[in-house]
């Protein structure tokens, strides 16, 4: 029986990867159908990913047993009505006494609403130098001719500074797997950073993308493990940048049974996860 499911990605590449992955099947085993080409934006905003069609071989679903025929019911005599029982005479007991009703008690007073939980601050001190007077001043003006509303805060820690996105919609800064968010981290740093003989190391985020990225990259990189060794074959992963290849090799360096190494040349260098019973 013929079965399919519809993939996305950012290339028709890694939406064919994707969906062998849900399938865990091997390219042989499965019929390509394109539905939609990939298409490029400005920084990533207006693009559309690719979608395909996989089609394969299912097992066939088992037809439903047919419901059995009900017997044929015999006619049941109707029953011969009965005598009514005659009513026993009602004692005249007296008045009834009324039993004292209990007090009503008093409804409780509507309690005020909970006030709204505080946003928490950005991580790390609130800077105010040259540094982040540079990169607000960039980013003010990029998100202008961008036509989007969003505001830079910046802080610092001991390795880099923090910069948060905050406003309504910030999807268009994020983009197709944070790819948007990285080029505006990109532009920010060499813009900040020309000229300088000390180079910033500059991260930006917005609506807390950057730890949700990395929780669904340990999602990916325990259950990639899991396929490799349960199928005992090696599995090559979608491009990514060098954080979440890092992210990749971290998550799987103690687990038992796989091991991880790059392959390509950037922007396409994926990480691959290979069975090694040794590891």
């Amino acid at each position: 029986m013929l079965k399919y499911i519809e993939v996305t990605g950012k290339t028709e590449d890694e939406a064919i990867t994707h969906g062998l992955l849900q399938l865990g099947l091997d390219r042989d085993d499965v019929s390509v159908e394109v539905l939609q080409r990939p298409k490029s934006g400005f920084l990533g905003i207006g693009s559309v990913p690719a979608k395909v069609k996989l089609t394969y071989e299912g097992p066939d679903e088992p037809e439903p047993a047919p419901a059995p025929e009900p017997a044929a019911e015999k006619p049941v005599p109707a029953p011969k009505p009965e005598a009514p029982a005659p009513r026993p005479e009602k004692k005249d007991r007296g008045p009834r006494e009324k039993k004292p009703q209990p007090a009503p008690k008093p409804k409780p007073k509507a309690e005020a609403p909970a006030p709204a939980a505080p946003v928490p601050a950005p991580v790390g001190e609130p800077v105010d130098d040259d540094v982040s007077a540079a990169i607000i001043r960039f980013q003010t003006g990029l998100f202008a001719q961008l036509g989007v509303q969003a505001t830079p805060t910046v802080t610092r820690d001991e390795d880099a500074y923090q910069v948060v996105l905050t406003g309504e919609d910030l999807g268009a800064l994020i983009g197709h797997r944070g790819e948007t968010l990285d080029a505006i981290q990109q532009l920010t740093s060499y813009a900040v950073n020309r000229g300088r003989s000390h180079r910033a190391r500059i991260h930006v985020d917005a609506e807390g993308y950057r730890a949700r990225r990395e929780e669904s990259l340990n999602r990916l990189a325990r259950k990639t493990a899991a396929k490799v060794v349960k199928y005992r074959r090696n599995i090559t992963l979608e491009p990514m940048n060098a954080y979440e290849r890092h992210v990749i090799h971290t998550a799987l360096q103690d687990f038992p049974g796989v091991s991880t190494h790059s392959i390509g040349t950037e922007p396409n260098r994926r990480t691959v996860v290979t069975f090694d019973p040794n590891a």
